[in-house]
């Protein structure tokens, strides 16, 4: 196994957004001003005390821990974000995060090859990369399309109660509907 399948699994990415979307999902309130800047320090107090410690180290190894070190950092920032949001478009930013940390670190690790080696290894750090970005898109095309299916579903069992309605008459047919639009959330 090379660097690169060692650090990018094929389900790494699937894990990343589900995680970040049951986060959504509990996390119902967006998260209070305070907590949202607790957190911020949290995650730079923890990535200055990750650098530090890549200083006992030298050589490519030193770089290799503190790429590894700022790519957790971003990483923590962008899930921190998502979880303040709970926005789609905030779950596509953690998993892009992640797939330019992995690259790093992968791009890092490849200095200690030389020649063809080396070659073949950034390539294949660029092409987990690449993939990586493009699973993120898709995910993002994924959920704009589930959103819409969705939408239409819910306006097509809308207009099947609103149909049924009709066949009613005076309060009983006014509270069918006003039933049927809170039900389905039109106004």
């Amino acid at each position: 196994m090379n660097a690169v399948t060692r650090i990018v699994t094929p389900n790494r990415l699937a894990v990343t957004l589900a995680a970040c979307l049951s986060m959504a999902a509990a996390h119902a309130a967006p998260m209070a001003k305070a907590d949202y800047d607790a957190q911020k320090d949290r995650i730079a107090a923890e990535y200055k005390s990750e650098k530090a410690a890549c200083d006992a180290q030298s050589g490519n190894a030193k770089d290799i821990c503190v790429a590894q070190a700022k790519g957790k950092e971003n990483v923590a920032r962008a899930t921190l974000d998502h979880e303040r949001s709970g926005k789609p478009a905030d779950a596509q930013k953690v998993a892009k995060a992640r797939a330019d940390a992995d690259y790093e670190v992968a791009k890092e690790k490849c200095d200690d090859q030389a020649g063809n080696a080396k070659d073949v290894c950034v390539k294949e750090a660029k092409a987990a990369h690449v993939k990586g970005t493009a699973d993120a898109k898709a995910q993002k095309e994924v959920t704009k399309a589930r959103a819409e299916a969705t939408e239409e579903k819910n306006d097509a069992a809308y207009k099947v109660a609103a149909e049924k309605c009709d066949a009613m008459s005076g309060n009983a047919k006014d509270s069918c509907i006003s039933n049927a639009k809170a039900r389905f959330g039109k106004n």
